[in-house]
């Protein structure tokens, strides 16, 4: 029986020798470990031309796929992968090339090698019982012999480089495969409606209810919004928080954080730029598959690009870099398989989003925003799906408690293949309801996420998993699974509360009660500014609460 739990520990590494992963225990000093896994073609053997040398080398399962070419193709299907669909077949047929070359560079190698005894000792050629071999060299000049060698070195020179290439295309090709999907995720467009959270607080709109009850109007009325002043600053799609909305933020994350780090979730401040290799390795592309642009590289130097410094770019979540903490290193699971346990983490940051494309351009306010922070959360487990769907649960136990006790009103999908990223292997979205956005989608907006994502990250940022017992071998699977979601993602549900605790009669917002400890003041609701004193004024009355 494959245990759910999985105990990894992990102290500070000593300096890294980029091909040979590093191993972490927790309390204990780590160790450099080198594992090889001779059942699979690993392409770290020819990585990419446009890896950096430091970058974790991805061992890709590419045996698997050239022997299901099938399922990997219509999986691509079933997401909405087609260029990708085609990639098996055409990693099939660079194998056949591969093992042709192989083939000719073994003959090559046994030509050179008769040369090499031929010249060494042309008697030697006589004692092998060799007369087809030797039949084309004993004839031959002793320079005869040395140009042949040479023009053969050339040629074998020639099929091996020919060699690195077909390797280095199968790894990329590979590498472009989005991982396969679980049987719980509906094939399709569709998603599947799988419970709801809290009432629906008003089945029926009103004629008024686009207008007053859209948070940018909300905000804008109540001096809590500028988007006018951040497009001026830094373009469209940027915003600021003022008072009671920055208050709303660091009240939602801190309420968040608690829960999380209450319920067993380590917390961690990461950093916000990263690697843009580390973002690839992770799933995150600079563009996706409609070409809009995801991710913000930063610009390089002349200089910087010809050191052949990695880019950097700025994280679209920090998953990216609570991933990248265990890139190129080796997990190790004690002797006693009934203390596995996973390692969750949950981080607080800034994400970056570039979404220069069409999803943008349609939607206003902070639903879809360049900048934002978010409260996620992440997990290494035992490479079973077992273990996986337990921290996966968890993550979405904990994410419906924040959203209920928010009193939204939310609706949990199982997403279909059309809405997989490449790592995920599933995922669920929570929906919350936002009045305003009624004419789209019926109301209905993300504000929360979790996936599983199998050993897609582990294998691209080099991550293994060993037994402790001192035999140096991999645990069965070789790499930990990854589990991820957002426990807040904070401007959608400041919209949401917002939207949603907007009183009409009073011209107020409800803060719910569960934030309330976290506002300055014990504040219970969000009012109108004293007229005449402008935005930046002294409040009185309902703006200070109640």
């Amino acid at each position: 029986m494959i245990p759910s739990r999985l105990a990894l520990r992990l102290t500070r590494p000593r300096p890294i020798i980029p091909s040979r992963p590093s191993t972490l225990r927790l309390g204990q000093t780590p160790r450099i470990a080198s594992l090889h896994n001779s059942s699979r073609l690993q392409s770290s053997d020819s990585p990419a031309a446009s890896r950096p040398s430091i970058a974790p080398k991805p061992v890709i399962d590419i045996k698997h796929i050239r022997q299901n070419p099938e399922l990997y193709s219509q999986n691509c299907i079933e997401r909405n992968y087609h260029q990708q669909a085609t990639y098996p077949q055409r990693i099939n047929d660079l194998h056949a090339q591969w093992q042709a070359k192989q083939r000719e560079a073994r003959s090559l190698r046994e030509r050179s090698n008769v040369l090499r005894r031929q010249l060494t000792d042309p008697g030697s050629i006589r004692d092998e019982n060799a007369d087809t071999i030797a039949a084309g060299t004993q004839l031959l000049t002793r320079d005869e012999l040395l140009a042949e060698a040479r023009k053969l070195k050339s040629l074998l020179s020639t099929i091996e480089a020919e060699e690195t290439r077909i390797l280095s295309e199968i790894e990329s090709l590979a590498l472009s495969i989005p991982n396969l999907t679980s049987p719980d995720s509906p094939r399709g467009p569709e998603p599947k409606l799988l419970s709801l959270i809290n009432e629906h607080p008003e089945p029926v709109p009103s004629a008024s209810d686009r207008v007053w009850r859209s948070h940018v109007h909300i905000g804008t009325e109540l001096g809590l919004l500028d988007f006018a002043s951040a497009a001026t600053v830094s373009g469209w799609g940027w915003y600021f928080l003022l008072d009671e909305a920055a208050q709303l933020e660091q009240a939602l994350i801190s309420y968040a954080l608690d829960l999380a780090v209450r319920s067993g979730w380590r917390q961690v401040s990461p950093p916000s730029i990263v690697y843009s290799h580390i973002a690839a390795a992770c799933g995150f592309q600079p563009r996706d598959q409609n070409g809009e642009t995801q991710i913000y590289s930063l610009s390089q130097s002349r200089d910087d690009i010809k050191r052949g410094k990695p880019e950097l770019s700025l994280a679209g979540t920090s998953e990216i870099p609570l991933a990248g903490m265990h890139a190129n290193k080796t997990l190790l699971c004690p002797g006693d398989i009934s203390e596995y346990s996973p390692l969750k983490y949950v981080a607080v940051s800034r994400c970056y989003r570039a979404e220069a494309g069409s999803r943008g351009l349609e939607t206003k306010g902070l639903y879809r925003v360049h900048e934002f922070s978010k409260v996620e959360l992440f997990g290494w487990t035992y490479p079973s799906l077992d273990s996986a769907t337990d921290v996966f649960n968890e993550i979405v136990d904990l994410q419906t408690d924040l959203l209920s006790s928010l009193g939204l009103h939310c609706r949990v999908l199982e997403m279909p293949t059309h809405d997989l990223g490449a790592s995920a292997t599933r995922k669920i979205d929570i929906e919350a309801f936002f009045p305003s956005r009624r004419e789209r989608n019926d109301g209905w907006g993300e504000v929360s996420s979790a996936s599983i994502c199998t050993d897609y990250q582990a294998r691209r940022l080099g991550t293994r998993l060993k037994g402790e017992d001192g035999s140096g071998k991999m645990v069965e699977g070789g790499y930990p699974y990854t589990v991820n979601g957002t426990a807040m993602a904070v401007p959608r549900v400041v919209a949401a509360l917002l939207e949603n605790g907007w009183d009409e009669e009073t011209g107020t917002v409800v803060v719910p009660e569960v934030l309330r400890g976290w506002m300055p003041g014990g504040r219970e609701r969000i009012g109108p500014k004293v007229k005449g004193t402008g935005k930046g004024g002294k409040k009185k009355g309902l703006g200070m609460g109640v």
